[in-house]
């Protein structure tokens, strides 16, 4: 088919009167400078529910296809007058790993006026606390990211503001960081619950493993996701056996996805053929398609395992080697 001008394409986003066609959502991709000019041109007489459902659209599509890419229309949308609008341009931002954005999410998290924009700032500053860990980006700049973080964590009134600050620090070696898990977690409120275990999934630290293990069975269905996902993001193999349980008996169909997922990851007895019992139930495409997904990954997880029984350590191996000399010697 061939394809229309990008003006009708933006001539029928403002048509309230009729659907917005999904097959033009991909040329929203990589936008020249000249289209991009003329969309923002055309912006405000777009509705505001019809910006947020575009939106929304480009975020799932991004998700589902990696060749697409909206960056350029997400950021000149970080400074318009709607909130949601804000929200959503910073939500297709979070794969984007230019700290050059990080002045940019800090100013929000400090200075948007809405809560729920800055909550979303918060979120996409933990992509860079991961890469400075990694050390992808500078030191100094990491350090702007965690003090402004740590900050909002006491200082934001909102408290989706310092939930999110928390989870963003979930990956931060900082010493700071630990006792405000612990706090988050010893309030007992299902929201900072949920929080303190997400943050703790993100940090690769076992002394997690007695709180996440003891929230497996939560009657909270957030705070029980949370812990499941943590689990399998720390590996904890003990976690195995409750997980197993757990699959048999979870009625809720994402939930059960998050088991799988989180057992592909910790792997041993009795997951693969649980996994494979399940799929050859035949379950709904969405659901399949998760097993599938979770049998892939799981694949990759006993890789890894057979690789570590052969790795060494070469200081090891020198040793053993002097020690056969020795003995040959003797």
């Amino acid at each position: 088919m061939k394809e229309i001008s990008f003006q009708k394409v933006v001539a029928a986003l403002i048509d309230e009167a009729t659907p917005f066609p999904a097959y033009n959502l991909h040329r929203f991709s990589d936008l020249p400078p000249v289209d991009l000019k003329a969309l923002l041109k055309a912006w405000p007489q777009v509705s505001p529910r019809r910006k947020q459902t575009l939106l929304e659209d480009l975020e799932d599509l991004a998700e589902a296809d990696t060749l697409m890419c909206f960056d350029d229309l997400a950021r000149a949308l970080l400074t318009d007058p709607d909130g949601p609008v804000r929200t959503q341009a910073i939500h297709l931002l979070w794969e984007n790993e230019d700290e050059k954005l990080i002045p940019t999410f800090i100013e929000i998290l400090n200075e948007d006026e809405v809560t729920e924009v800055r909550a979303a700032a918060a979120t996409a500053l933990g992509r860079f606390v991961y890469l400075g860990e990694i050390e992808e980006i500078p030191a100094k700049a990491l350090l702007d990211v965690e003090e402004n973080l740590l900050a909002a964590t006491t200082s934001a009134k909102a408290v989706l503001v310092r939930r999110r600050a928390l989870e963003a620090l979930g990956y931060s070696s900082r010493p700071e960081v630990p006792p405000l898990i612990e706090a988050a977690y010893r309030q007992k409120k299902t929201d900072w619950l949920a929080s303190a275990l997400y943050a703790m999934g993100r940090s690769c630290d076992p002394r997690w493993k007695k709180q996440v293990l003891s929230q497996l069975h939560a009657a909270d269905e957030e705070v029980r996701t949370e812990a499941i996902r943590a689990a399998g993001e720390l590996n904890i193999d003990t976690a195995r056996p409750i997980m197993l349980d757990l699959l048999e008996d979870e009625e809720d169909g994402e939930i059960r996805g998050e088991i799988a997922w989180a057992l592909s990851k910790i792997g041993g007895e009795g997951v693969r053929t649980r996994l494979e019992e399940l799929l050859d139930a035949e379950p709904d495409d969405d659901e399949a398609e998760i097993l599938e997904e979770a049998l892939e990954n799981l694949s990759f997880t006993e890789d890894m395992g057979r690789f570590e029984m052969f790795d060494f350590d070469p200081d090891e191996d020198e040793k053993d080697d002097e020690a056969a000399e020795d003995d040959e010697d003797r």
